[in-house]
């Protein structure tokens, strides 16, 4: 008997599905709402279109869930855009009374840049939020994030349709752009997955995610700001939420800006052209990347060449009538063909159209020894193509080499694989182009780089046990024991430690604190020192990895450990077998800001652990248009006066470098730059520097010389309004105030909400939750403020190119802390300002009524601190003027007094900054008004 056989069904395939676990943990605080006193809650989460819930805990008001909640991720490349919303109720069955819908009990909203990889994540502590301004909440939920990734298997169809049935049409390869509507904001989404999210109900057991569609790429993007919600509008005037943390050097359409020369004298800001800027439009919209002028090039890509004649080190010169350019010779290594080189270089020449109509490009090869002719390529102007940046790059073609007119004798053969188009600074190949403007070594290139990741490390040094102290001490003296901890350049020691009956064990109970850089390099070196005498014994030492120390994000409890102390050998290097022991108690701060700027000047304000930042509300665009009248800066050709100058932009994390022009007084960049912005009340710096590295020649290593910068505040920008302004570039030096020149910039402040978001952040403290639960002193924190300057710096030098450390100490103002008789001032007249209504409403009380006390008041020795006065204190006090004292005492008088001065200087700024940004909420610019920029007055040292 014969079967007939079963065709096998294909195997199943696998793909990966994203899938997010969010686990309500617990909850702390929460506001009674069910009549007796107490509230009976759950909680609701919303992801992505899906809703899930835990279970309701009767009549708690510190409840504990533990129960994960599952959801399945549509589009994992868009997952930092989606919108996690956390809400938690009381049962309205278990109230008193019959309630008509669960009282609300608080919500907290969470984006998908918060979340954690499985492993990482963290139990974070998230206060609840109001729904209303009316809303009355209390108290905060634990819960734990985080996501990963899962293998599964889609069994294949098990109906398949008859062979004699029609395919089903396939879809139209261009749909139409998905328009997406959230906030009052309409969006465009191209050329990425776009979900449609469809909320699901309760009951429905089997959730099927959405269906992901894909959308082909659109022309660049226009942002509305504030439109109506029942016009049409055009898919060209639309554009994704989705927004680029690195735009850099993108351009637009506009007519080069015509800057009028005031005389030196004038140290004001002023505008530039603002009518015809392109930026500056009467309707509510934004055309990204347009704060530039349009700057021309001709692009020359050489890839590669094959079947060349015999050759020894060919390279390529390319020829214009105004530029001549020359590759790197090809450097053959052993037994490698010669007939089929490799450049993969890229060539940006300044281009004139006007100039183009009748010019050619000549693309040579030559031999570099015997500098013989290999064969070339001509092509005119007039014929090559323009790419634009919405363009994919140009392939690159083969051209048969052809041999010249004075060649004829020589024997050409061969092709070259090359790319020619004419583009914009905007194009991606102009970054790493040899560029025509400026010398082809890396020190002369456009880069954008990061500052590392800091942490504030925390050491508890408690108690020591077993150490082996030398036992001829003098009677009746108590051994002087501390603790010396070690973090790469950073050093601290404890105070002494205190014993109990002359035992062996010490207690000290200090808190250290450090900076730690990401990828933590440097291990913690702990030393146990002996300085009875007046050289210090070690008596034991413990060296710790970074990376093995437990994170924190809050003020939870950190428990305790035992450390083995080792100890050297005398010379031979062995290990003594004990040497006692010590209990510390470490964790990193993920909690805190590590400043490495001055709080009043701070660009960023979010804390170290990403599960506690909050969205963006807004993008700050910044155009580097150009400088005009900068002085020399170095001498050159026997005397010429020259300056090659650059910028350097930073705000938050991220620091942007422009180009170098060389051998320019009036340089033209014309670059843009884009940040995300978390807190208005932030400051963007750009500084201006001379640059010295960029000849490979020179004998000595000297320093980039500063030529100027300027701060602009963010709080101070009108929503969706360029700013197109020249800024003196004032430098502040011994002999007074000094013009170095004046810098263009374009700045636009974009916010989809401005007054909403503006004003729920000026409601939260400036600084992140920890720096008030446990405060740092002014003192400490100048220090680590110092070590994460120097942390920065050195990170900063490893980079390719690398920003010099003078640079990033002086955008950072590693200095500011130095006391200053004109900081003070400045400061204080600062104060004056923003206490001006204050003092003006205390002047009209007083005159209404005048306070009399009923006895009079004599003098009071606490508060004039006559009871605990210092003798040297009243010996400064009655000395005379000018002081008869000695020069040493009068020197270690004066240097107090700075020390006293350079804190109250620091907190008087910080007071300063608070009331400005307190006054900020309130002001609103006048419609003449150009900017409203703060101009630091930086100072040069000699």
């Amino acid at each position: 008997m014969t079967t007939q056989s079963q065709p096998q069904p294909p195997p199943p395939q696998q793909h990966t599905l994203t899938k997010l676990v969010v686990e309500v943990v617990d909850g702390r605080d929460l506001l009674p709402k069910d009549g007796q006193g107490s509230s009976s809650p759950y909680v609701i989460a919303d992801f992505d279109g899906q809703r899930k819930r835990t279970s309701t805990r009767y009549r708690e008001l510190n409840p504990v869930w533990n129960e994960p909640l599952e959801f399945i991720v549509s589009d994992p490349k868009n997952m930092d855009y989606e919108e996690l919303e956390i809400e938690v109720f009381n049962d309205k069955r278990y109230c008193n009374g019959s309630g008509r819908k669960n009282h609300f009990l608080g919500r907290v909203k969470l984006y998908g840049s918060q979340f954690s990889k499985r492993g990482d994540e963290g139990l974070v502590y998230y206060q609840l939020e109001k729904k209303s301004v009316f809303s009355w909440i209390r108290g905060e939920i634990g819960l734990r994030i985080y996501y990963y990734d899962e293998l599964v298997e889609e069994e294949p169809p098990q109906n398949q349709p008859p062979e004699n049935q029609p395919p089903p049409e396939e879809p139209s390869k261009n749909p139409p752009p998905h328009v997406v509507v959230k906030e009052g904001l309409v969006y465009e989404v191209p050329g990425q997955h776009v979900e449609i999210c469809h909320p699901v109900p309760e009951n429905v057991s089997h959730y099927q995610p959405p269906p992901v569609g894909n959308v082909q790429e659109s022309p660049p993007h226009v942002v509305h700001m504030q439109p109506d919600p029942h016009q049409v509008l055009p898919p060209e005037e639309m554009v994704p939420p989705a927004v680029a943390e690195v735009r850099k050097m993108q351009c637009g359409t506009a007519e080069r800006i015509r800057v009028i020369k005031r005389p030196n004298g004038e140290f004001s800001p002023r505008v530039i052209n603002t009518n015809n800027f392109p930026g500056e439009t009467t309707k509510e919209r934004i055309h990204p990347y347009n704060l530039v002028e349009p700057m021309l090039y001709l692009f020359t890509k050489i890839v590669k060449a094959r079947y060349l004649a015999p050759n020894v080190n060919p390279y390529v010169k390319i020829r214009t009538s105004n530029h001549l350019k020359r590759s790197k010779p090809v450097m053959y290594r052993p037994g490698e063909q010669t007939d089929s080189p490799e450049w993969n270089q890229v060539f940006a020449l300044g281009h004139n159209k006007n100039d183009s109509v009748d010019a050619t490009l000549e693309i040579t090869v030559w031999d570099a020894p015997s500098e013989n002719f290999l064969g070339g390529v001509c092509f005119e102007l007039s014929n090559v193509p323009v790419r634009d940046p919405p363009d994919s790059p140009l392939a690159p073609q083969w051209y048969h080499l052809e041999s010249g007119a004075s060649e004829q004798n020589n024997r050409v053969t061969g092709e070259i694989q090359l790319a020619v188009w004419i583009g914009t600074q905007a194009d991606d190949a102009f970054p790493e182009a040899w560029s025509s403007d400026a010398p082809y070594v890396a020190h002369t290139r456009s880069k954008v780089y990061q500052s590392p990741k800091l942490w504030y490390l925390r050491l508890t040094v408690i108690e020591a046990q077993d150490l082996q102290i030398a036992s001829n001490l003098p009677p009746l003296t108590a051994p002087e024991i501390r603790v010396k901890a070690e973090l790469g350049f950073q050093s601290v020691r404890t105070r002494r430690g205190s014993m109990n009956n002359h035992s062996s064990k010490f207690h000290w109970n200090e808190d250290l604190i450090f900076v730690a850089g990401e990828p933590f390099e440097d291990p913690l070196i702990l030393s146990v020192e002996d300085r009875t005498n007046r050289e210090a014994t070690l008596l034991g030492h413990v060296m710790i990895t970074v990376s093995s120390i437990e994170q924190r994000i809050d003020d939870r409890h950190v428990a305790s450990k035992w450390f083995g102390l080792e100890r050297r050998g005398d010379g031979c290097g062995c290990v003594a077998p004990y040497c006692g022991r010590i209990q510390l108690k470490m964790c990193l701060e993920g909690g805190y800001h590590v400043l490495d700027e001055a709080a009043h000047v701070c660009s960023d304000f979010r804390p170290t652990a990403k599960q506690l930042w909050k969205p963006a509300i807004g993008i700050l665009e910044l155009g580097i248009l150009g400088a005009r009248g900068l002085l020399p800066m170095k001498s050159k050709n026997g005397g010429n006066g020259s300056t090659d100058a650059y910028c350097v932009a930073k705000y938050g994390k991220k620091w942007v470098r422009t180009r170098t022009i060389t051998e320019s007084f009036d340089p033209r960049w014309n670059e843009q730059y884009t940040w995300q912005v978390y807190d208005p009340c932030t400051v963007l710096t750009i500084g201006v520097f001379d640059n010295w590295r960029m000849f490979a020649d020179v004998s000595e290593d000297k320093p980039d010389n500063r030529i100027g910068k300027i701060r602009i505040r963010v709080s101070t920008l009108e929503n969706n309004k360029v700013y197109t302004t020249s800024y003196p570039l004032l430098v502040l030096s011994r002999s007074g105030l000094k013009k170095m020149g004046e810098i263009e910039l374009a700045v636009r402040f974009a916010c989809p909400s401005m007054l909403p978001d503006t004003c729920s952040v000026y409601g939260q403290p400036l600084l992140p939750r920890m720096h008030y639960l446990r405060p740092l002193g002014v003192a400490q924190q100048e220090a680590l403020r110092g070590a994460a300057t120097k942390m920065v710096a050195a990170w900063l030098t490893r980079s390719e190119p690398p920003l010099r450390s003078e640079v990033v100490r002086y955008m950072l103002d590693a200095d500011s802390h130095t006391w200053s008789m004109r900081k003070s001032k400045a400061n204080w007249f600062r104060i004056v300002a923003v206490l001006a209504w204050a003092v003006g409403l205390a002047k009209w009380l007083d005159n209404i009524r005048r306070f009399r006390p009923k006895t009079p008041s004599g003098m009071d020795i606490r508060l004039s601190q006559a009871e605990a006065v210092d003798p040297d204190e009243l010996d400064e006090e009655f000395d005379t003027i000018p002081s008869s004292r000695p020069p040493e005492l009068i020197r270690m008088r004066y240097d107090r007094l700075r020390m006293l001065a350079a804190r109250v200087q620091t907190v008087l700024g910080d007071f300063a900054t608070q009331g400005e940004r307190l006054q900020a909420l309130g002001w609103k610019p006048l419609p003449y008004s150009t900017t409203a920029t703060k101009i630091e007055i930086p100072e040069e040292t000699q």
